[in-house]
């Protein structure tokens, strides 16, 4: 059985998926096998003061070292590393990229905030769907928040907005990048459009299961509001003792909600769906049909 891993260095946390590919007929499916989540938040460092910190590099290097090990355990036949903004943004990247390399063999390849958009959307099954409705995904990481737009099963457009869940926990994010994605949004979907949204990024999962949304079922928006409400009566320490929250789940998930409820009341939508779905699955997608299908179907 072939295995490939997607690895993606966000800003918030790192993250591996390592997946079977499984003939089925004439298609594939990919089955997880693996997912490990690290919380090294690099975007505290590169939303600051635009350059990676050495205790972050070193962080980033053990982890990637960490990743190759596993890989190596499970006997992965390809891999891609891809940085998001957070990496992308910080005046050192091309020195943190030769430094992993260096001490782990392993490359990082930097993508735009349009193409992480776009790869996003080939991990989701917008793109088979056919019916006569208009569907709106949104992807929010912890230095940029992605959008696209899918029109009867064929007509797409993605944008990709620098703000996130670590960019406005530290207040680097201006009031006018709200009215911009707003009026992105109003500008390309019709106010007659059946909107059908779609959300992923590891903070939905999280607020799906404590508004008690079952998996499957959409989050209503004054799910979403309460929920919003009632954490912000907390305090950090108490998120995490009251409602079960890891610490670094504790404090972005308030602007992870800000910017869903945005999303929602921007195009009057009441209830969000849940794929489950992000970067990583969109990565997997690509490195085996756009660049080994080939080798792997041998």
């Amino acid at each position: 059985m072939k295995k490939i891993a997607a690895i993606d260095i966000g800003s918030n946390a790192i993250r591996m998926l390592i997946c079977f590919v499984i003939p089925s007929g004439d298609k594939y499916i990919f089955q997880k096998n693996l997912y490990l989540r690290l919380p090294i938040r690099l975007g505290e460092d590169s939303f600051k003061s635009g350059i990676i910190s050495n205790s972050k590099i070193n962080l980033l290097t053990n982890a990637i070292l960490s990743f190759k090990y596993i890989m190596k355990v499970h006997e992965v036949e390809d891999y891609q590393i891809y940085a998001t903004s957070a990496l992308r943004e910080s005046s050192n990247s091309k020195e943190v990229i030769s430094i992993v390399k260096e001490k782990t063999d392993l490359k990082i390849e930097l993508i735009t905030g349009l193409k992480e958009a776009t790869i996003i959307s080939k991990g989701n099954s917008l793109e088979k769907i056919g019916f006569n409705k208009t569907f709106l995904y949104v992807d929010v990481g912890g230095g940029s928040t992605e959008y696209s737009i899918l029109r009867r099963g064929k007509e797409k457009i993605s944008k990709s907005f620098k703000i996130g869940t670590v960019r406005l926990l530290n207040n680097l994010v201006d009031d006018s990048m709200i009215k911009d994605i707003r009026d992105w949004l109003r500008s390309n979907i019709d106010n007659d459009d059946k909107i059908k949204l779609f959300a992923t990024g590891g903070n939905i999962n999280k607020i799906q299961s404590m508004t008690d949304s079952k998996s499957g079922k959409p989050i209503s928006y004054l799910s979403l509001k309460d929920l919003s409400n009632t954490l912000l009566k907390h305090t950090y320490h108490d998120r995490m003792v009251k409602f079960d929250l890891n610490p670094d789940r504790a404090d972005v998930i308030i602007p992870a909600l800000k910017i869903f409820i945005t999303t929602m009341e921007s195009v009057q939508a009441n209830k969000m769906f849940v794929p489950k779905l992000g970067l990583v699955d969109g990565m997997v997608n690509e490195i085996f049909y756009e660049n080994n299908a080939s080798k792997l179907n041998s």
